[in-house]
């Protein structure tokens, strides 16, 4: 892709529109083109179906000066427009809506394909003079009780800014205004308005910070509450726990790469001061995320704890209750047995043949009952003494 020559000199150090931007290897440095060098047309005149556009516009000394209609008339109206900067928001464009973006200002081809995937980690790059940066928004759900991430990605030039946004947040429009109330802010370039959309990033990440705290809450009281379902509870939970540092925990690295820059790029005071708010916030709000993971952990190994001792006592009370059953099994079949000898006692002399010897013995009946309640007493005895009655 060709170098895209510079709509005007670069601003002077300590000018108003100063560069914030990290250090750029050699060779990332474009080469040098003088400032009066006309800007190329772009490739495809025609421009394609731009649904995807949600708002473009013109903006000089911090004020809209226009809001074409098209692509194609941003690019003429900023070409109009010397000290201009061009603010250019999309929602999910496809490749030949981003073509002659890509085209107008000289975007790299590794860029562009991760802003149309979308698929991207935190990370901040520098392709010649336009600066690559990829968000990661985040937004709670009180609903569904859970955390909804998209992703941004932000293209910051000399004289434009484009956003491509893949989801539902931030509310870029809520930015926009906010920068166009405040001219003075404004009209510090690209830079300042890349300021308001990483700001904008991290103040959403307080209600998630907040909702996923009262999410812990209630975990840690279902958990000594015995509720079977707490453990999948916890288990997304710390997914979305996981993803939260995905989102954070980059992007402390690459506000202090911004800020190593501001000496080298003479970066307005007023934005230093500004990102090292927004750097302050990351850092918080990634502490308290860690922390998150730190509790989440704590708690799920609480919960196997419990759930260890409950699964102990519930195999404990079904030894007793085995226990009972069998003391109850062993005190029938005792009785079973003592009741079974007179029984069979009974049944024996109870046959009607004539040949039995003891049928005309006077003493056969005494016998009979005597020999009965010594076996049954002989055999009391013994189950005694063995504790089964």
């Amino acid at each position: 892709m060709p170098e895209r020559p510079r709509r005007h000199p670069s601003p002077p150090s300590g000018a108003k529109r100063s560069g914030w931007r990290r250090p750029a290897s050699p060779a990332d440095t474009p080469p040098s083109v003088p400032p009066s060098a006309p800007r190329p047309a772009p490739a495809a005149p025609t421009p394609p179906d731009h649904r995807s556009v949600i708002d473009s516009a013109v903006y000089r000394d911090g004020r809209r000066v226009a809001s074409p209609a098209t692509l194609a008339e941003t690019f003429r109206q900023l070409r109009e427009e010397p000290d201009g900067m061009a603010w250019i928001g999309l929602h999910r464009p496809t490749q030949p809506e981003l073509h002659p973006l890509a085209t107008e200002f000289n975007l790299h081809e590794l860029a562009v394909e991760d802003a149309l995937e979308a698929h991207q980690g935190p990370k901040l790059e520098r392709y010649g003079d336009t600066l690559f940066v990829v968000l990661r928004a985040a937004r709670y759900l009180d609903a569904q009780e859970e955390v909804e991430f998209a992703e941004l990605h932000v293209f910051v030039g000399p004289d434009f800014l484009i956003t491509v946004r893949h989801g539902s947040a931030p509310d870029l429009s809520a930015v926009r205004h906010r920068m166009e109330a405040n001219p003075e802010l404004l009209s510090l370039g690209p830079e300042a308005a890349l300021y308001a959309i990483l700001d904008a990033v991290v103040d959403g990440y307080a209600p998630v910070v907040e909702g996923v705290q009262t999410d812990i809450d209630e975990i840690e009281t279902e958990v000594f509450r015995g509720d079977p379902a707490v453990s999948r509870r916890i288990y997304e939970l710390s997914r979305e726990i996981v993803e939260f540092q995905r989102a954070t925990r980059p992007l402390v690295g690459m506000l202090h790469g911004l800020m190593a820059g501001f000496a080298k790029y003479g970066t307005d005071e007023e934005l230093q001061r500004y990102l090292r708010d927004v750097a302050d916030h990351v850092t918080h709000t990634s502490e308290r995320v860690d922390g998150f993971r730190q509790a989440l952990t704590e708690i799920l190994t609480v919960n196997a704890t419990l759930v260890s001792q409950q699964q102990n006592a519930e195999m404990r009370a079904l030894a007793e209750a085995g226990f009972e059953q069998n003391e109850e099994i062993k005190k029938i079949s005792s009785w079973a047995a003592i009741l079974f000898a007179p029984t069979l006692v009974g049944t024996i002399y109870g046959m009607n043949f004539e040949d039995m010897p003891e049928l005309k013995w006077a003493g056969g009946y005494p016998f009979a009952i005597l020999l009965m309640a010594v076996v049954c007493t002989s055999l009391y005895v013994i189950f005694k003494k063995r504790d089964w009655l």
